[in-house]
């Protein structure tokens, strides 16, 4: 694929971004874990990627950062790292730019998979509303807990019960913008 240097045009993209997105598998370069969520998408050519990054990059203004790896994950396969911040907007966001991706790449955004610590989910609002950590609040109570039981089980200790928000407890909470 030869690199775009007057925009995409329809379907530029097609067959070279995988429909398997992972989100919050690496750490985030501009801030805080608990500030940013980071998008991970799998592109079959650096130059592809060079152009999916300007693409978030021009087309969005909440994309804080995107970014290709620097070297190949396998032979022919790069990565590209986008940033957002830690909202509850999140998954509305995500939705949007798969349909925008569509133009691009013919990948119906039901094809998707969103894969959150290591489970996959539809790629609707609701299932990432359910998934994905959208508040630094919420991040830094879950990710605390399980850094203390982390020590106990290290020092030999029993671990503690922590406190989870149940799925129809989350909803109730996202829903009522809490």
């Amino acid at each position: 694929m030869k690199q775009l240097t007057e925009g995409m045009d329809y379907h530029d993209m097609k067959g070279q971004i995988s429909p398997k997105i992972t989100v919050d598998e690496y750490s985030a370069k501009m801030g805080n874990d608990s500030d940013i969520v980071t998008l991970t998408f799998t592109v079959n050519s650096k130059l592809a990627a060079k152009d999916l990054v300007a693409w978030f990059e021009i087309g969005y203004d909440f994309v804080l950062d995107a970014s290709v790896s620097d070297g190949e994950i396998q032979p022919g396969k790069w990565l590209v790292f986008l940033e957002m911040k830690r909202r509850r907007n999140v998954p509305n966001r995500i939705v949007d730019m798969l349909t925008d991706l569509e133009t691009l790449t013919d990948t119906d955004i039901n094809e998707y998979k969103i894969i959150v610590d290591d489970t996959p989910h539809e790629a609707t609002v609701e299932a990432l509303k359910d998934a994905i950590i959208l508040t630094p609040e919420e991040y830094k109570e879950e990710k605390s807990d399980e850094e203390l039981n982390e020590m106990r089980e290290i020092a030999g200790l029993e671990h503690k019960k922590t406190f989870t928000v149940d799925e129809d407890l989350r909803k109730f909470i996202s829903n009522a913008g809490l």
